[in-house]
């Protein structure tokens, strides 16, 4: 018998996220027909999970947990595959009082042995009782738990044959207890775990929601990881609190078929889906030559972009590049934030597309004032300009200034940290996270570690604090440097990762890794002289530029490039001991 997927429209009055905790939300959507649909990378649908089935298997979980004897709050470990076994087990932490962490599965990080000693950092981090995965990765589970003393290990069909106790006995999570326990990617240092309540989580639900202006008409899709905060909060919890009908293809699905993305929109005439700048790249560059023309993207008025530092090209290449397909520009809805505010900081205007300016480089890398360059001037100006895209406004009730390294408030188009306050901030760190007090003052202002600065009282992120590149007192962007070398023909985008490494005598040496696919030496060696080159007259500096077989590149487990474990990498691999002697490449 054939299973049809959830539909967009039903009877059910909407609500949008006016809830007090998740399990509330859920109650209500589960009187509705709605719920999440979850396909193969084929196009397959292989599982329905209405949120009126969803609420009665959550609840058959809860009774299970309840049964382990477990403390009101202790955590509950999820490996955070893209299958209908992560909601229900989510879910079924919220109603038994418990807190889900959700955590990468494994083939994200590399090899099997740095999985488990990963994975076995966030056990002992979060202090979790409970570890449930497919039963495919049994034993990476079972290594990363050794000796930890977790209650129970294994999978939830493994899972699914404990007793059962009364349901009547479950007392869910409430408005001022956490939600979830969301860890960081760990780009610039191992992955911090953040408190985000039920409180906090639902502010930014209700805000978003509000922003997308969202109606009954909407239907959502989404390829991306539940363990990162935009997949999680966006993708999985925002359909629950707003009983909006969601599909699901898995992130490696959609790595190695990015078409199917596309593919799923166009067949749902789904309206919002959002993605990290590199994942509309990958479609993009994916595209076969008649592919647009047999799509219909005319439905996405929703194309949110974040979670990275968002650059204009490759977006305005994927729009040319489906433009047969009735996909509108102006569906580009920019966005910041970042887990530590359970997710969203500020969107852009919806239905205005892509927003950017150019800024004078040497200003902004001298002065740190981001001074426009005047339409009249682009031309002769544009090889020292840097291009930012406006991330928009502050949600309602939150609050963003930026900030010297002194602590004190620059006016604007003045660069600097960025800090944040709000309803959705996080409560702390958990763990080893709470040895950062910097972070988070006592009066609730998050220092992000993100460097941007405001004009006319938009958002606009220049980059990570942590990556910054001091030459000589001077900043240096490391994605100016990344985006010179990605200029060469060999080099494609997301190729190259730029960043320092000390000098004996205190200076910092910029170095550029280069994931390059030519084997021939000579035409390497071509390859080292015109980046160089192109890095000294754009920038003028010199660079070590440091040629690396394909994969090589680190990356965090959503995806980001790791400038900090590439750097780590660099300095293991050229045995870097601040003496300045200069790595041959190639």
């Amino acid at each position: 018998m054939s299973v049809n997927p959830t539909p967009t429209k039903h009877n059910l009055i909407r609500r949008y996220a006016d809830f007090s905790t998740l399990s509330e939300a859920l109650d209500y959507a589960a009187k509705g027909e709605t719920g999440c649909n979850f396909y193969s990378g084929t196009g397959e649908l292989t599982a329905v999970l209405p949120y009126r089935a969803l609420r009665d298997e959550a609840l058959h979980v809860a009774s299970r947990l309840n049964g382990l004897g477990l403390k009101r709050g202790d955590r509950v470990a999820l490996v955070a595959e893209t299958h209908p076994n992560f909601q229900r087990v989510f879910f079924g932490c919220q109603y038994a009082g418990l807190v889900p962490v959700p955590v990468p599965p494994p083939l994200q990080l590399g090899g099997g042995s740095e999985y488990v000693g990963h994975l076995r950092r966030l056990l002992s981090d979060s202090q979790a009782r409970v570890l449930i995965g497919p039963s495919e990765y049994g034993a990476f589970l079972a290594g990363a738990a050794e000796g930890l003393h977790l209650q129970f290990i294994g999978s939830a069909v493994a899972f699914s044959h404990f007793p059962v106790t009364q349901t009547a006995d479950l007392r869910p999570l409430e408005a001022d207890e956490l939600a979830h326990l969301q860890y960081t990617s760990g780009s610039t240092r191992f992955p911090r775990g953040v408190m985000i309540t039920q409180r906090a989580v639902m502010s930014n639900l209700s805000c978003t929601i509000e922003h997308l202006q969202m109606t009954s008409e909407d239907r959502a899709v989404s390829w991306l990881p539940y363990y990162h905060d935009m997949g999680l909060v966006g993708l999985v919890l925002a359909p629950v609190v707003s009983q909006m009908s969601v599909d699901y293809l898995g992130t490696r699905e959609f790595a190695m078929r990015p078409r199917q993305w596309l593919v799923r929109m166009s067949e749902s005439k789904a309206t919002i889906s959002f993605g990290p700048p590199f994942g509309y790249e990958l479609c993009a560059r994916r595209l076969r030559k008649d592919d647009a023309a047999m799509l219909d993207l005319s439905a996405w008025r929703v194309a949110g972009v974040g979670a990275e530092t968002i650059r204009p090209e490759p977006l305005l290449k994927f729009a040319e590049e489906l433009a047969p397909s009735g996909f509108n520009p102006r569906a580009f809805l920019p966005c910041y934030g970042l887990a530590e505010s359970s997710l969203a900081v500020s969107f852009a205007p919806l239905n205005q597309g892509l927003r950017a300016e150019w800024v004078d480089g040497k200003h902004l890398s001298e002065s740190q004032r981001a001074v426009p360059i005047e339409h009249n001037q682009k031309e002769a100006q544009i090889a020292r300009g840097n291009q930012f895209v406006n991330c928009g406004k502050p949600l309602p009730g939150h609050q963003v200034v930026i900030r010297d390294q002194d602590g004190a408030e620059l006016p604007e188009r003045s660069c600097g940290s960025v800090f944040v306050q709000g309803p959705s901030v996080m409560s702390g760190y958990f763990g080893n996270g709470l040895g950062h007090p910097d972070v988070l003052s006592d009066d609730g202002w998050l220092d992000t570690g993100d460097i941007g600065y405001r004009a006319d009282g938009d958002i606009m992120i220049t980059g990570r604090k942590k990556d910054l590149i001091i030459i000589n007192g001077r900043n240096v962007w490391p994605q100016d440097v990344e985006y010179l070398a990605e200029q060469q023909s060999e080099v494609r985008p997301g190729d190259a990762s730029a960043f320092s490494v000390p000098h004996a005598d205190g200076r910092e040496q910029a170095v550029v890794v280069v994931q390059c696919r030519e084997a021939d030496l000579e035409k390497r060696r071509d390859l080292i002289d015109r980046i160089d080159c192109a890095i000294r007259a754009d920038l003028g500096i010199d660079c070590i530029i440091d040629l690396v077989p394909l994969h090589t590149l680190i990356r965090t487990s959503s995806g980001k490039l790791s400038r900090f474990r590439t750097r780590e990498d660099f300095m293991e691999r050229s045995n870097w001991d601040a003496t300045g002697a200069r790595v041959a490449a190639g």
